[in-house]
């Protein structure tokens, strides 16, 4: 079965199960440990990613892998809990497949969510970043193969993949809510390892302000189909070349969950203002 064919498939089980999408729901990606965002939805009903078929699952802790639909300030959303990555083997494409099946169920805003390590030395932690660029680092992207012209053009024009109005919004409300609000721009390396003293010099100096090992490839095929898109690092630890402190996945699950209440507070604070 084509990738094509196993989208619709799956797009089709989903609409089976959860009914048709209603005009204007928003898309929200959560990372590592960030989950608090399915748990505020009302009305909730859900597919677990093994259920949908075609859908590829994550084996990675902190992603528990569910489709969540729901209701949040009154505004209908659907939630990937959870995301595969590039280092646990999957490719480029299958890394962006639950984004094109949101856009296929008719979703054209989204939030793309992670957990990061800050590089940039005067950021907190525990904050949330506004990317406001992104690079990849990876040497791979989800366009590669046939290009589907329904879904965008062969060569997309990347001078502007996260929506302007959408970062202007949630600076504002971050304001409101007196929450402190980095902004940056992200990049995505490959993983699983985690960044050395001397690689974290060269990223710092390439312009990354965090770092992380997702994102960017959901972002690419967003773009691609003319979504909208706000993106949200947490940053979950400081990167400091000359005092590198070890860093576990525990500890970074640990510091994202701990965040993961003022994350949650922003995005609800945001969609309560979505056109």
């Amino acid at each position: 079965m084509n990738y094509r064919s196993k989208l619709r498939h799956s797009v089709a089980y989903i609409q089976e199960k959860l009914g048709k999408t209603q005009p204007g729901t928003v898309g929200i990606v959560t990372g590592s440990g960030l989950g608090g965002m399915a748990q505020a939805l009302r009305d909730e009903k859900s597919l677990e990613y093994a259920d949908i078929p075609g859908f590829p699952v994550s084996t990675v802790k902190g992603h528990a892998g569910r489709l969540v639909s729901g209701t949040a300030q009154e505004k209908p959303a659907l939630v990937l809990e959870g995301r595969c990555h590039l280092y646990e083997g999957f490719p480029a494409e299958d890394t962006a497949f639950g984004i094109r099946v949101l856009h296929e169920l008719g979703v054209r805003t989204v939030v793309l969510t992670n957990a990061a390590g800050a590089l940039n030395p005067v950021f907190e932690t525990g904050a949330p970043m506004l990317i406001r660029d992104h690079i990849n680092f990876t040497g791979q992207t989800p366009l590669c193969g046939p290009n589907h012209e329904d879904w965008g053009p062969r060569f997309p024009d990347m001078s502007t993949v996260y929506d302007r109005e959408l970062a202007a919004l949630a600076e504002a409300k971050a304001l409101e809510l007196g929450l402190r609000l980095e902004r940056g721009t992200y990049i995505q390396v490959p993983g699983p390892c985690l960044e050395t003293p001397a690689e974290t010099r060269m990223y710092r100096m390439l312009g990354a302000d965090a770092i992380g090992m997702s994102t960017v490839m959901e972002a690419i095929a967003a773009h691609h189909m003319g979504m909208r898109i706000l993106g949200l690092s947490c940053l979950t630890n400081r990167n400091l070349p000359d005092c590198m402190e070890p860093v576990s996945h525990e500890s970074v699950l640990a510091r994202a969950e701990q965040s993961s209440a003022a994350m949650t507070q922003l995005m609800l604070a945001v969609l309560k203002e979505f056109a």
